[in-house]
């Protein structure tokens, strides 16, 4: 399939991998709506970091998620949904769970509800290794226990069966991407390469939680090659499929790694207040990408090394985007 001048609604779109998602979309020539988060600054997230070539050609759609009329004219018009949309950090989540729930939950009704009106082609929704929780077999695949370890995670399983449940009942041509932890440039210091980098450019210690569990990491570009085949691959309907390297690292190694990548050596301190509730943390993610790549013909192309090089890179240039001194919920 060709994205020229196909009608694309990205859900999301001001977020770190929706950003990078409507910005290859653009690139392939898709007419793209950006559904961003309305605010009175009027500011458009990380869509702000967009060139400029790119950013003029996006519709930028201010709204709420929550609000079904707002979704309802956002999805008029489109071909093709990526639905992004949600409330993702976890520590926030164990703050504010009722809102986990009425931007993820409620906010996918919406999506799906509109979609099935407009009669779209295919929408992508946006799931996460997350909901897995601790491994209870590696590596993972998509047959693997389902698991509410945070609000976060429960509330994504829930958008989850949502999205699940338009494809069976109403017969909604839904795929759904199952990304593990995803990072590169513009994500914030929510997550932990950020956080490790902007300390090690600021700093002369890195603050950390626990250092044990393990992740499996892809670069932003493997992520959005993962979105655009789960859009075109006729299989992928009524399917979830993961997008991960099948590779993992511990937390701890992460940091020494980068640290390597930079060329500077400080010590490691654990907060508790970076620390998850002992049974709300994940331990081990590691992806079974076997079907991305049977179905898709997705594998990643950035190994660990070169897409942290690419991040540091970015981080170095707009460190005063970071708050390298707080904890970043």
């Amino acid at each position: 399939m060709t994205w020229t001048g196909k009608k694309v609604l990205v859900t999301g779109a001001g977020g770190f991998i929706g950003s990078h998602l409507t910005e290859r979309l653009v690139k392939e020539g898709a007419k793209v709506r950006a559904f961003v988060h309305y605010n009175s600054r009027n500011d458009w997230g990380l869509l702000e970091l967009l060139p400029k070539e790119i950013l003029q050609e996006i519709e930028i759609f201010s709204g709420d998620i929550q609000d079904p009329f707002a979704v309802h004219k956002a999805v008029k018009g489109c071909e093709i949904v990526f639905h992004l949309a949600s409330l993702i950090a976890i520590p926030y989540s164990y703050i504010a769970p009722q809102s986990f729930v009425s931007t993820n939950v409620l906010g996918t009704v919406n999506v799906m509800e509109a979609c099935l009106k407009e009669g779209v082609e295919r929408v992508v929704h946006t799931s996460t290794s997350e909901t897995y929780g601790t491994a209870q077999y590696v590596p993972i695949d998509e047959r693997h226990p389902l698991q509410g370890q945070s609000p976060y995670s429960a509330s994504k399983i829930g958008a989850d069966k949502i999205a699940e449940s338009y494809y069976l009942s109403f017969n909604l041509p839904v795929a759904i991407i199952r990304p593990f932890n995803t990072y590169g440039p513009r994500q914030s210091a929510r997550a932990v390469i950020p956080t490790i980098i902007t300390q090690l450019l600021t700093n002369n210690q890195v603050k950390l939680g626990d250092l044990t569990p393990t992740r499996d990491l892809n670069y932003v570009e493997d992520t959005v090659d993962g979105f655009l085949k789960m859009a075109t691959v006729p299989e992928a309907i009524g399917e979830v499929i993961n997008i991960g390297s099948g590779k993992e690292i511990s937390i701890g190694d992460l940091a020494h790694k980068i640290m390597q990548i930079m060329g500077k050596k400080v010590p490691i301190v654990t907060e508790e207040i970076r620390k998850r509730p002992e049974k709300s943390e994940v331990r081990r993610l590691v992806a079974d990408n076997s079907k991305a790549h049977k179905i898709l013909g997705w594998k990643p192309m950035f190994s660990l090394e070169d897409g942290l090089k690419r991040t540091i890179s970015w981080i170095e240039k707009h460190l005063d985007k970071y708050k390298p001194n707080i904890y970043n919920l």
